[in-house]
């Protein structure tokens, strides 16, 4: 089979994640608040959950491809993700215990932690003269499931199953990957043949490797690029789950205008990703374009914190805005930065350690945003969340260009 179909299943499959991923952002943790009747804070775990299992399994299903191949666990996590999205809309139409969301996010955490298989997939099939096109099918699934989920999700969530609402967009994010099942199963074959398999499982399947975090550590600045896109992705992550209580407690917004505020800030981030950091990049280097994006974050929470404060829907927006321009900013350079840092032969660990860590990141900063929401105030998150920033900055003012030590 040629590697051009194979490339789409894979681009469907990542796809499909991500879509789930951000379908449920604008009404998952309001519906268990509302619904279910728990705390601000324990809401807010559902999205912390779901991000841990995927730091513990990432690695753990690219080991067992290694070893048993791709495509079994292609197709496991598949049907599992299908299955983990159709439980969380029973769930939310249903269910009588949150209980059932927090097993089902868990579930589903396990089921699409398949990038790293993913990626290999992507690896076996191209030539090493196409490998970063076909990895960058990975990035454009990532931005097009951030950008259409939040809107679809949340426009389907105001549709009722028994009284409630939320349910809908999960069975139909169920339905898609059902049919990616359908479609890996028919026509998409295995690409690691047995031959090239590894024999015995590696010394350990743990998500953080601490040999390979030393050997990224020892390269000059990596420690310090990684501690600020940690402080940067953990900052920006309190508003995961806080931003839907935050338009609705305070703006009156529902979950479908919520939806339409984080896909505008998704389109932002995608338009700056896409287009305005490779024109920057030619004329700027790295460490500035991080300096950049964490200020122009510091200011966009602050915007928010202040939003809040006069009930004004065009500084939210334009908060939002900001904040998709100054994370459009780090997140490339942040990786651009690492990468020229590192030798040819230790690139995958070098970026695999800077990834580790902000899957750690995405796992605290919910529950951190969480909690500061319920025990401190509406507008506490987005404050903590400005100073993390201003912290991030304080730290990127050490980063240096590669080219500019000797």
């Amino acid at each position: 089979m040629k590697a051009a179909p194979r490339l789409g299943a894979i681009f469907l499959t990542v796809f499909v994640d991500l879509l789930g991923f951000g379908l449920v952002l604008p009404f998952l943790a309001k519906e268990a608040r509302d619904t279910f009747g728990v705390s601000a804070f324990v809401a807010t775990l559902l999205g912390s959950v779901y991000s841990l299992m995927q730091f513990l399994f990432v690695p753990v299903w690219g080991r067992v491809s290694d070893r048993v191949g791709r495509r079994p666990v292609l197709l496991w996590s598949i049907a599992g993700t299908a299955l983990a999205m159709a439980g969380l809309g029973g769930s939310l139409a249903w269910g009588s215990s949150v209980a059932f969301l927090f097993l089902a996010r868990i579930f589903g955490g396990v089921a699409t932690a398949n990038l790293g298989t993913a990626s290999a997939y992507i690896a076996d099939i191209t030539k090493p003269e196409d490998r970063a096109k076909g990895m960058g099918l990975i990035g454009m699934a990532f931005g097009l499931g951030f950008i259409l989920g939040p809107g679809i999700g949340g426009a389907l969530a105001r549709i009722e199953i028994a009284g409630r609402h939320g349910a809908v967009p999960c069975f139909v994010a169920a339905a898609l990957s059902a049919v990616n099942l359908v479609w890996v199963w028919l026509g998409v074959a295995e690409s690691l043949p047995a031959d090239k398999r590894a024999a015995a499982p590696r010394r350990a399947l743990t998500p953080l490797n601490v040999d390979a975090v030393r050997a990224a550590f020892s390269l000059p600045g990596v420690a310090l690029a990684v501690a600020v896109n940690f402080l940067v992705i953990l900052s920006f992550t309190n508003l995961d789950q806080t931003f839907t209580f935050f338009c609705g407690d305070v703006f009156g917004i529902d979950e479908r205008g919520t939806g339409y505020v984080l896909a505008f800030i998704g389109i932002v981030a995608a338009l700056v990703q896409g287009g305005l950091v490779r024109v920057l990049a030619k004329r700027f280097e790295e460490p500035l374009l991080v300096r950049a994006g964490a200020f122009l974050q510091a200011l966009a929470f602050a915007g928010l914190v202040a939003s809040a404060g006069v009930g004004s829907r065009f500084l939210l927006y334009a908060s939002g805005g900001l904040l998709a321009l100054g994370n459009g900013l780090t997140q490339p350079a942040t990786s651009a930065f690492i990468s020229k840092r590192a030798p040819a032969d230790r690139q995958g660990g070098t970026l695999g350690t800077n990834q580790s860590f902000a899957s750690l990141a995405r796992t605290f900063g919910p529950a951190f945003g969480g909690w500061l929401y319920s025990n401190v105030g509406v507008r506490a998150p987005y404050a903590a969340a400005s100073a993390g920033m201003v912290l991030a900055l304080a730290l990127a003012m050490g980063l240096r260009n590669p080219a500019r030590e000797s």
